[in-house]
């Protein structure tokens, strides 16, 4: 945990980004929600949402919500003016991790994977192909993004589907996921 610029508030370590406030709606301080949690609702759930603000982070509280036509429409607790409400617009929306249920017994939450050692097992030969440094939401699904780095067969960038077709296993343990995927493929093809 690390302190705020208010010494009472304590940040916690282990902030995960669900979604990003876009920009405000209306007069009354409503601003629009973009969610990455699945389902998209979700992100109600985990609270306090903490933003990343010139001051440092500081928790927020939602105390209304709605759907709107693109993601939903939430209302500060505290903010009721459509200036005030703007200087949250543009920021990530983390929450600490510790706000998620547990996983089931084959289930990970995509954060976990960050970090950890892709091999693939394509044509028999394991070969290290880097580091998982984020998702990026493609609308079909998630793909995995690999930087290539001094332990692995080459520094590429590969964007690899997270589908079980590619993924052959994810060992949290170990830091490691074990993926079938061509390692000429540069930048998923």
């Amino acid at each position: 945990m690390r302190t705020t610029g208010d010494s009472a508030l304590t940040v916690p370590d282990d902030l995960v980004v669900v979604g990003k406030i876009t920009t405000v709606h209306g007069v009354k301080g409503w601003v629009k929600i973009h969610s990455y949690t699945d389902p998209e609702s979700n992100i109600f759930d985990y609270q306090p949402w903490w933003l990343k603000m010139p001051e440092g982070c500081k928790p927020i509280k939602v105390d209304q919500h709605r759907r709107a036509a693109k993601g939903f429409l939430a209302h500060i607790d505290g903010i009721d003016d459509r200036e005030i409400a703007r200087q949250y617009c543009r920021r990530e929306i983390m929450v600490s991790a510790d706000r998620f249920p547990v996983p089931g017994a084959d289930e990970v939450y995509l954060h976990q994977l960050e970090g950890l050692r892709v091999v693939t097992a394509y044509d028999g030969e394991q070969r290290d192909l880097g580091v998982v440094t984020g998702f990026m939401d493609t609308g079909a699904g998630e793909v995995m993004m690999v930087s290539g780095d001094a332990g692995s067969l080459d520094r590429i960038e590969r964007l690899i589907p997270f589908v079980e077709v590619y993924i052959v296993d994810v060992d949290l343990e170990a830091r490691r996921i074990v993926v079938d995927w061509d390692p000429a493929f540069e930048r998923g093809g």
